[in-house]
């Protein structure tokens, strides 16, 4: 069992920057890819940036060059580099780690505010 705890969420003015961080505690998240989506009141989950085990990265067209998602593997852990915030960047961030197609996990979620 893996348990993944989000922190770094908050305010930020638009043009600003968060950095959020994914604790893994439990099991090594080596071998798993690890995710951020997000989701505002109303809307489904969406995914806003992927890492896999082999460091190989994507993102959503809507965060591109502006969020870079990175990992630590010794710390057992993800991050989110949020620069050049926007207020549609508002939303709860979670954190996933997924080993294959029926193991994953999910953190609590953080929230991000930006303000304009």
């Amino acid at each position: 069992q893996v348990q993944l705890v989000e922190s770094g969420g908050g305010l930020a003015q638009a043009g600003g920057s968060l950095r959020l961080s994914c604790a893994a505690s439990g099991a090594s998240v080596t071998n798993a890819a690890i995710a951020w989506y997000r989701q505002t009141q109303g809307k489904q989950r969406e995914l806003v940036a992927v890492i896999t085990s082999g460091g190989t990265t994507s993102y959503a067209d809507s965060v591109k060059g502006r969020f870079t998602i990175s990992r630590d593997y010794a710390k057992n852990m993800g991050f989110l580099q949020m620069n050049s915030l926007k207020p549609e960047d508002t939303a709860v961030y979670f954190c996933n780690v997924k080993f294959n197609w029926f193991t994953d996990y999910w953190g609590q979620g953080t929230q991000v505010t930006v303000s304009s």
